[in-house]
């Protein structure tokens, strides 16, 4: 890497370059040099052993994505984009950040994203990577496919052909409990908590068995080593799943990915997005929406009437009880919501009642 950075720095001398590739070299540069700061974390996070991730090259890269092509696109979101990728016999997931998206402020974003993910690909919830590639003027990461896809905005599965496919109660319960054990994961395992912050369906990805794998974690933020809560910089997140208490104050806890979480459970209890016009009226939010009908007792319309069909009275209350968590995860004082882990202890007892 040293060598390769010195190469760059001739280039820059040599005046050889117009003004575009020149500014190109030193994006590449840039990358370089921080590179050699994101091995050094891996190597530390790995007690300085081993380096959890493979080595892929661009020619690689650009043969399993068709030079990035968008046929082989799966999913965009924000500042990178998904493509599915076939690389010596075996499938992809394969995370591209645009070099024209990523501003300065964002380099280290990705830099997290790489390390963090890297740490928690031991983790059966999380997506596992498995390498990157260095040859671009930002990371390109390989991660374990996930045949399913991605969930959309309604806690869904959008096939190739654009067609939604309907999920059962039992499985919107099975994916909800275990994005809950990734984020109690986060909250409990390490001595620094980490919170993650941009909890939405569109970051969970559906493995052959349907297995729930928590992506991105490019927003998370780790708390100092026994404190609870801390002031950010400045608000991340997606608007509608947001803790309007973090959106006030700016301080993140735990509780900050409880109501993202809260938000997250309405929408795959319900079928419905974020934010939804009802009878042609204004668009209204989910946890309005949710209120609304605990208010006035008819908690079982919350759920996804197409799913209402197939279950039985004593499934029906446990979906209701489960609604009533979500309720409880998005309180307006952070103190009266659950943790993650009562959350996830809740939700697996309820799918129990599906099997």
């Amino acid at each position: 890497m040293d060598s390769m950075v010195k190469k760059l720095k001739n280039n820059l001398s040599s005046g050889s370059f117009g003004k575009n590739k020149e500014r190109s070299i030193k994006k590449q540069r840039r990358f370089l040099e921080n590179g050699s700061i994101l091995l050094n974390e891996l190597i530390a996070d790995c007690n300085g052993k081993t380096i959890p991730i493979r080595s892929f090259s661009s020619s690689q890269i650009l043969k399993a994505t068709n030079n990035f092509d968008t046929s082989c696109s799966i999913a965009q979101e924000g500042f990178y984009i998904w493509y599915k990728g076939v690389i010596e016999d075996r499938s992809y997931m394969i995370k591209r950040f645009s070099e024209y998206k990523v501003t300065d402020r964002r380099v280290g974003e990705v830099y997290k994203d790489i390390v963090l993910s890297a740490r928690m690909s031991s983790h059966n919830n999380f997506l596992k990577l498995l390498g990157s590639c260095l040859e671009f003027p930002f990371p390109v990461l390989v991660f374990e496919y996930a045949e399913h896809g991605v969930l959309n905005h309604r806690g869904g599965v959008t096939t190739v052909n654009g067609e939604e496919s309907l999920l059962p109660l039992s499985l919107r319960l099975k994916i909800a409990k275990e994005i809950a054990n990734a984020l109690a994961y986060l909250h409990m395992a390490f001595p620094k908590i980490i919170i993650y912050r941009d909890v939405k369906p569109m970051h969970v990805f559906l493995d052959e068995n349907w297995t729930a794998k928590l992506s991105d974690m490019s927003f998370s933020i780790s708390l100092e080593e026994g404190k609870s809560r801390i002031e950010a910089e400045d608000v991340l997140g997606t608007y509608g799943y947001l803790d309007p208490l973090y959106f006030a104050t700016l301080v993140v806890s735990e509780y900050t990915d409880v109501y993202s979480f809260g938000v997250l459970l309405m929408v795959l209890l319900s079928g419905r997005s974020v934010y939804f016009n009802v009878s042609d009226g204004d668009p209204v939010g989910i946890l309005q929406y949710v209120k609304g009908l605990y208010e006035v007792g008819k908690l079982s319309e919350v759920i996804d009437l197409m799913v209402m069909k197939d279950i039985t009275s004593a499934q029906r209350l446990e979906a209701e009880a489960c609604v009533l968590l979500a309720l409880r995860c998005c309180r307006e004082r952070d103190e009266d919501r659950p943790k993650m882990i009562q959350v996830a202890k809740e939700l697996k007892r309820a799918e129990t009642s599906f099997l």
